[in-house]
């Protein structure tokens, strides 16, 4: 956004994306115990669609920037060559809600982090909503995937952040753990 049309954004504007952001994160927050669920994958698909929702900004864009495709092709190399080093996961049940969860989780999550939460540090400068971006993206999944996945989760974090940061919007990086997350479910 325009640092003058951030300037002059009005206090309730300011508050609103706030609270915002904290619904977001209780949303997020939920999930763990939702999964188990007999409504479950349901119940997941509603949540990712409202913080899809209460997050998209029109104003925001999707990634106009000229290098878009040289750095998706970065994030995307990332991703593959962390499935690679990573060795073989333990085998987790794959069930018919596996790949929409995981499109729609990518999509949601991206539209969250890297739109509208990315949007409101940025505030601070580009450094701080890089760096704590990532973090919040690292620690959120902390419940779901406990705190051994801390570091991956902050390193894929870095990557979609930065991808963030480079296109100008996060169609970008949204795509890049859109394939992460499919990558995971096929392998």
């Amino acid at each position: 956004m325009n640092a003058v049309i951030e300037r002059d954004l009005p206090r309730t504007s300011v508050a609103l994306e706030w609270g915002a952001v904290a619904i977001g994160f209780a949303l997020l927050l939920a999930r763990p115990s939702l999964a188990g669920r007999p409504a479950g994958p349901l119940a997941l698909i509603a949540v990712y669609a409202s913080l899809a929702w209460m997050s998209l900004d029109l104003g925001d864009g999707v990634g106009v920037g000229r290098f878009r495709w040289a750095v998706l092709v970065v994030g995307l190399a990332a991703v593959v060559g962390a499935a690679l080093v990573g060795g073989p996961r333990p085998p987790a049940p794959v069930t018919a809600w596996a790949l929409p969860l995981g499109v729609a989780a990518a999509v949601a999550e991206e539209s969250f982090f890297r739109g509208l939460l990315f949007r409101t540090l940025s505030r601070a400068g580009a450094a701080v909503a890089v760096g704590a971006t990532a973090l919040a993206f690292a620690a959120i999944h902390v419940p779901a995937y406990g705190y051994p996945a801390f570091w991956v989760d902050l390193g894929a974090g870095a990557v979609l952040t930065w991808q963030r940061w480079a296109t100008g919007g996060w169609a970008v990086p949204a795509a890049t753990h859109v394939a992460a997350n499919l990558l995971a479910v096929m392998r």
